[in-house]
């Protein structure tokens, strides 16, 4: 017979919590009168619904430490829980391109490696009790690291988030086991044709070593050491680089008093500045690219070229017409997938970055057998985008689905903050998401067609396909050139053991 182990004091009040209000709400629908169940709905074209109303930001209050850390507080007494998140000046864009990788072991490490206090287990076990978590990662372009608590121990916890901050002990195990799992995710790495696709078209776009799209490879991984795991965290882990906010069940006093006692003491590094953002550009100029996967009765598509960044002053309406173009009844959907039957999805994103050029991307799935033509449907909505104003129907639709699903990104306080944070780290003004809205209502379709025009280029697209060759290269060919891109993965040294594929 199997048993289920009962549920923990402290994580059984904290489910409690986030289950009192819909339970209330569903202890209510029992006293429903009657009658109220017997309304005829209305047609939709019937319904009316009353204007947005006007969002505000939270109360918050930010503080910059003696130490040069910057703190933002926000109070939220909904729930007795509270989670923080901290922001460092770095990113796996910093780390050397031999050692591709690093910076993602360093951030999984400091986590999984415990700290000189506490080792992992007694970590891990001091979380669990309290039902709480800290998590560190280390992306792109930042490391991101988080904890969350029920109020009454957030002292606890919050000294352990500290602890793995400031005194992480890197264990060798565990720095051995994250080289280990990355060695078996390259291993893995071709399994699925999205996964392809997404990879090889940031090479083409970026080029193989820049920083936005080179991959860890077994030579990469075999070059990382625990003293360059270290080294790297001394370079970059400092408080005058970091932006810490929390959010919750506090008072603001108390809460700046534990930040202090916790954080204040550890020096900054003198002379620290921000890390300059590494450049890109556009590596391949056009051109049509095939990864040959045999097995495949379908086509995998990207179409794109290197877009550009949240503070281009077309931004707001390139959105607009991101919108009118990949929504769901939007031309792409419409036009490619239902009118035509060449899609089983579709899809087009202009994926500007905050410091670095992203990318506009355009794509989707199809069969084999339909791939060109496919291809010519996307390109030929990308280009009547260009050559004539959006309709005064699709401008309105565009415009209020952004609007209307704006007040979404202050749901949750804590998104709010992060919000402020993320901000502040790229040095962009804190009424930017409103210049966003305020850009939106006023926007055009006159405004959108010169954007399109300025910053859509037809003549830079790059095309990857990921399918059968031999299905779809006779009608590929005739788009173009086409060149095969070879994703065979390089044999792994004796330093790295590869797990085996399961």
């Amino acid at each position: 017979m199997n048993y289920r182990k009962p549920l923990r004091p402290k994580l059984l009040k904290r489910v409690l919590a986030f289950l009192t209000i819909p339970l209330l709400l569903l202890g209510l629908s029992f006293f429903t009168s009657p009658a109220a169940a017997k309304v005829t709905p209305k047609h939709y074209t019937d319904l009316t619904f009353s204007e947005l109303p006007e969002i505000q930001l939270p109360d918050y209050q930010r503080v910059e430490l003696d130490n040069g850390m910057i703190v933002y507080l926000m109070e939220d007494h909904e729930l007795p829980l509270v989670s923080g998140r901290l922001m460092t000046r770095t990113g796996e864009r910093l780390e050397p391109s031999e050692q591709t990788g690093l910076a993602s072991i360093v951030g999984e490490v400091m986590r999984t490696g415990g700290t000189q206090t506490h080792d992992s287990d007694t970590l891990n076990q001091m979380l669990e009790q309290r039902a709480a978590s800290v998590e560190v990662s280390i992306d792109k372009a930042f490391s991101n690291a988080s904890f969350s608590t029920l109020s009454e121990d957030l002292t606890d916890v919050f000294g352990l988030f500290a602890e793995v901050l400031r005194e992480p002990a890197f264990a060798q195990e565990k720095v051995d086991f994250a080289k280990k799992q990355r060695a078996g995710g390259i291993a893995r790495r071709n399994d699925s044709p999205d996964s392809i696709g997404g990879r090889e078209f940031r090479k083409l776009m970026y080029g193989d070593e820049s920083p936005y799209a080179r991959i860890q490879e077994y030579s990469t991984l075999a070059n990382i050491e625990r003293d360059d795991v270290l080294d790297f965290y001394k370079q970059y882990f400092h408080p005058n680089c970091m932006i810490l906010g929390v959010v919750g069940d506090f008072d603001s006093a108390a809460m700046l008093e534990l930040i202090k006692a916790k954080f204040g003491d550890w020096p900054m590094k003198p002379g620290a500045v921000v890390p300059e953002a590494p450049g890109a550009s556009q590596a391949k100029a056009s051109g049509i690219f095939l990864v040959d996967q045999p097995q495949l009765t379908q086509s995998t598509v990207q179409i794109g070229h290197v877009g550009g960044q949240l503070d281009d002053p077309d931004i707001f309406a390139l959105f607009v017409m991101n919108e009118a173009l990949n929504s769901f009844g939007g031309r792409l959907f419409n036009e490619v997938r239902s009118r035509q039957g060449l899609a089983y999805s579709v899809f087009a994103v202009w994926s500007a970055r905050y410091d670095y050029p992203g990318l506009f991307v355009s794509g989707g799935q199809t069969r084999s057998e339909t791939t060109a033509a496919f291809i010519k449907a996307v390109k030929a909505e990308l280009n009547k985008v260009r050559q004539a104003p959006l309709t005064e129907t699709e401008i309105q639709r565009a415009k209020d689905a952004i609007l209307n699903s704006f007040v979404f990104n202050f749901d949750d306080p804590s998104d709010t903050l992060t919000r402020l944070m993320r901000y502040e780290y790229y040095g962009y003004p804190e009424d930017y998401i409103f210049r966003y809205q305020n850009a939106v209502k006023e926007m055009t379709a006159e405004k959108v067609q010169a954007a399109a025009q300025r910053h859509l280029q037809p003549d830079q697209l790059v095309t990857i396909v990921v399918g059968n060759a031999k299905a779809v290269q006779p009608a590929l060919e005739e788009l173009g050139p086409v060149t095969s891109v070879d994703v065979t993965i390089p044999p792994p040294p004796a330093a790295i053991p590869v797990p085996p594929v399961s």
